[in-house]
């Protein structure tokens, strides 16, 4: 089970993609004090991935399909996730 927002993301992603890299990365702390903190130290995140279903998306099908994948995550318990999605290069 998940213990953090990160590690719930984490699980859904690679349930959902299975990708072949995939970082999740907490950039709270940066946004302390700003719009969206809610306190919590997990509301900004950027998540880097790359899974091989991705390589017939444009971008923008690609972050539909992670913020997807992330169900009720983004807009109601994290403020803001940059997402750099990508497929394996050969």
């Amino acid at each position: 089970m998940a213990s953090t927002v990160a590690d719930e993301m984490r699980e859904l992603l690679e349930e959902a993609f299975a990708p072949t890299r995939l970082e999740i990365i907490n950039d709270s702390a940066q946004h302390s004090g700003h719009a969206g903190d809610d306190g919590s130290g997990e509301s900004h995140f950027t998540i880097v991935i790359e899974a091989p279903s991705f390589g017939e998306m444009t971008r923008l099908a690609r972050q539909r399909a992670v913020i997807g994948a992330l169900g009720d995550i983004v807009g109601e318990r994290v403020h803001a996730v940059a997402i750099k999605a990508s497929a394996p290069t050969v």
